[in-house]
């Protein structure tokens, strides 16, 4: 795969359960808050390390707010030698409604 794929949420749980690594690029906070259940968060300080230590052969799914982000985040992994990179399309609102029980919340109490 020389580009990075769009995918509905459905075809990212199958990737996901087939062992595919769950990136998500929200803002700290917002990931605490919520997050697919077994995703990482990355930033712009964690990105490098993430890169180094990963295999570049695991599919890749990345996770945004609403799919737009995660779209360029995801051609750049691709351009840093990841073989299989996919952007979720609808973010983490689309995966909270398709599958809710998948999703890890912190609520302010």
């Amino acid at each position: 795969m020389s580009e990075f794929k769009r995918i509905a949420a459905a075809q990212a749980q199958t990737l996901r359960e087939q062992g595919a690594a769950v990136v998500d690029i929200r803002d700290p906070d917002s990931f605490a808050r919520v997050h697919i259940s077994g995703s990482q968060h990355l930033d712009n300080h964690s990105l490098h390390d993430f890169i180094r230590a990963a295999d570049l052969d695991q599919p890749l799914l990345v996770v945004c707010y609403h799919g737009n982000s995660s779209q360029s985040a995801a051609a750049y992994l691709v351009s840093q030698g990841f073989a299989e990179v996919y952007s979720l399309d609808g973010g983490i609102e689309a995966w909270q409604a398709s599958f809710p029980a998948e999703v890890s919340q912190n609520l302010p109490t």
